[in-house]
C-alpha cells in the first residue's frame, strides 16, 4: 500500500502561495487504494481554505480521526461537516472531557472540544470511540490509548480538567496513526502528549514491529525538559528513522536540536508539506 500525506493545517506555511497558517494540525492521507482519510482538523479557520488551495476534495473523505479533544485539532470538524457532509469520526472515549489551560497567573482558558457532541452528531458526525489499538482501513491503524511507561515523558503540566488546577489532565485520549508501507511504518502524530518514546514502544508491543520509516507531526517536545528530548533523540537514532517531519507543538529549541542531531532526516511539516511513501 502506498500513501500520500499532505499537511493541511499547521502553525506555519510553506512556499505554496495563498495558504494560511493557524495554531493546530490536520493532515490528509490519500492511499493508493480506497478513500482518503483526514487526521485532525485544525482550529477550523484554515482547513477548508487550504484544502481548496491545494485542490483537495474533502467531500471524498469518509473517515476522520481526532488525535485528542483539543480545540486546535478538533475545531475544524464542524465546518468540515457543514460543507462536506457526514463523516465517520474515530476517537477515544475521553474526547469530550472538560479541558483547561491554567497559567501561573491563575488565568484559565478552555481548550477542549469547541462544539458539543450532540451538535456535531446533528451535523453528521458518527462517532466511533475506543481506547484500543485498532485497524480502521487497509494499512491504517489507530494506536488507541498509549500507556505512559517512560518516566522521562512527564507530559504538559499546565493542563487541567478544571479551572482550579486541582485535577491534572493527563490527556489519556492522545492517539497517533500508523500507516503500513513497503518502506516500513509511518507514524502520524497530532500532539503526541503521551510522548514519542511511549508511542513507539506501544506500537512495537502491539504490532511486533520497530521498522519505523517516518515520523510526521507534532511531537510536543516544546513543552518538555532536556531529559525527555535527549531520550527521544536517542530513540530516533536507534530506530534508524529515515524521515522526521516535525510541526505544531515541537517548539523552536527542540526543532533546532533535532535538526542538529538528525540533519539528514529532519524536515519541517508546514502547511503544504507532502510525503509520498
Amino acid at each position: 500500500m502506498n500513501f500520500r500525506i499532505t499537511v493541511l493545517c499547521e502553525n506555519s506555511v510553506g512556499p505554496l502561495s495563498g495558504t494560511l497558517g493557524e495554531h493546530g494540525f490536520a493532515a490528509l492521507i490519500e492511499p493508493s487504494e480506497g478513500a482518503p482519510l483526514l487526521f485532525d482538523t485544525g482550529q477550523g479557520l484554515t482547513l477548508l481554505h487550504n484544502a481548496r488551495r491545494m485542490n483537495k476534495d474533502l467531500t471524498r473523505v469518509r473517515q476522520v480521526v481526532l488525535s485528542h479533544g483539543h480545540y486546535d485539532h478538533a475545531g475544524g470538524l464542524k465546518p468540515l461537516l457543514d460543507e462536506c457532509g457526514p463523516k465517520q469520526v474515530f476517537a477515544h472515549p475521553e474526547l469530550f472531557r472538560s479541558r483547561y489551560r491554567v497559567k501561573d497567573t491563575g488565568d484559565c482558558y478552555p481548550i477542549g472540544m469547541p462544539v458539543a457532541r450532540d451538535e456535531l452528531e446533528a451535523a453528521g458526525a458518527a462517532f466511533d470511540l475506543s481506547a484500543d489499538f485498532r485497524t480502521i482501513a487497509s494499512g491504517i491503524s489507530l494506536t488507541g490509548e498509549v500507556p505512559r511507561v517512560n518516566v522521562s515523558e512527564t507530559g504538559d503540566q499546565g493542563l487541567y480538567c478544571d479551572c482550579t488546577g486541582q485535577e491534572l489532565d493527563t490527556t489519556p485520549d492522545d492517539q497517533s496513526l500508523v500507516l503500513e508501507t513497503d518502506k516500513g511504518l509511518v507514524l502520524l502524530l497530532g500532539c503526541c502528549h503521551a510522548g514519542l518514546v511511549n508511542t513507539v514502544e506501544h506500537v512495537a508491543y502491539v504490532t511486533g514491529r520497530r521498522d519505523i520509516y517516518a515520523v510526521i507531526g507534532g511531537t510536543h517536545l516544546g513543552f518538555c525538559g532536556q531529559e525527555q528530548l535527549g531520550t527521544t533523540v536517542d530513540m530516533l537514532k536507534d530506530l534508524g528513522v529515515k524521515k522526521l517531519a516535525v510541526s505544531h507543538c515541537t517548539g523552536f529549541a527542540a526543532s533546532l536540536r533535532l535538526a542538529r542531531e538528525l540533519p539528514k532526516e529532519f524536515q519541517t511539516a508546514m502547511v503544504g508539506y507532502a510525503l509520498e511513501v
